[in-house]
């Protein structure tokens, strides 16, 4: 499978269409993640929130080039580690975003991978979503919760530990 920098073309030689195969797979092997752990409605904001974490930590650890299928399972307890709660999952997802750049830029290629990877992280940076009330008494009075604090959040600080649990629940 093609990787970072070895993009596949239509074929037709020189100007053809590049297809970011590395950034679709890690995006395809984190909503199967997700959607097998059935954690959220795939149509959600906070889905996108952890399928772009997630995607952002399969396509950011994949050091070698080497994502495949099989290794896939192999990979499971490394993006566990990574996304764990007392692990800096947002310096590490900089750091590496900035690496990446750094190599791309001095092998002189253009990389759409690292875009929508880049695109992905800011998405996840700038969004806010509404935190949920993990305290919330299923049936209590909506007066109550329209009276408590609204807390909205960085999109990521929601998506990784969904990512992390979906990880944990395949």
């Amino acid at each position: 499978m093609p990787h970072r920098g070895q993009e596949s073309t239509d074929g037709t030689g020189g100007g053809g269409v590049t297809v970011p195969m590395a950034w679709l797979y890690a995006e395809y092997i984190a909503d199967e993640l997700l959607r097998t752990g059935d954690l959220m409605p795939p149509t959600s904001f906070e889905f996108r929130a952890g399928r772009d974490a997630l995607a952002l930590t399969v396509f950011l650890s994949d050091t070698d080039g080497e994502l495949s299928g099989i290794r896939v399972i192999t990979r499971l307890e490394t993006w566990l580690s990574l996304t764990a709660y007392d692990q800096p999952w947002h310096a590490w997802v900089r750091e590496r975003l900035a690496e990446v750049t750094a190599d791309t830029a001095a092998a002189g290629r253009h990389s759409p991978d690292l875009e929508l990877a880049r695109a992905a992280w800011r998405w996840l940076e700038d969004t806010e979503l509404l935190a949920p009330d993990l305290n919330a008494v299923p049936g209590g009075a909506a007066t109550a919760e329209e009276e408590e604090p609204k807390v909205w959040t960085p999109a990521w600080q929601l998506g990784l530990p969904l990512g992390h649990l979906a990880i944990h629940l395949f």
